[in-house]
């Protein structure tokens, strides 16, 4: 059997808030599918966001976006501090829920809100402490 990771789907009530957003904390450009599905894409790993009318397709009996609070976004940054001043700048009105802070395992983190109210953490892990992509 053969298993290939292919990207982790936000599903939301506010698709063109959600892509902008997301499009703006990482400097990626969208790619749009349809006015309902756009993806981040990055070497090895994609991030799609779907509105919610896509979700009807499979059912009625599942919670709504973002219903379980239950998932945390995170990217890798080099400047935590730069880039939450960079991420105030484009949205003055980002929920944080964490200023930048150095946790006890040495990652500088801050939190915020996406649009629905997912958790992003960006992160930059101490000195020397990157991960290296495993090898053969």
């Amino acid at each position: 059997m053969s298993v290939q990771f292919a990207s982790v789907r936000l599903i939301t009530d506010r698709i063109d808030d959600a892509v902008g957003f997301y499009a703006e904390v990482t400097g990626v450009e969208p790619t749009w599918a349809t006015p309902e599905f756009a993806e981040l894409r990055w070497p090895g790993v994609t991030l799609a966001i779907a509105g919610a009318s896509t979700m009807a397709r499979l059912g009625d009996h599942l919670d709504p976006s973002a219903g379980n609070r239950s998932s945390i976004i995170e990217f890798q940054v080099e400047d935590v501090d730069a880039e939450v001043a960079r991420i105030q700048r484009a949205f003055p009105q980002a929920t944080w829920v964490l200023p930048p802070t150095t946790m006890p395992w040495g990652n500088r983190s801050a939190l915020l809100r996406d649009p629905d109210g997912t958790l992003v953490n960006l992160f930059s892990p101490p000195a020397g402490g990157r991960r290296t992509p495993a090898t053969a």
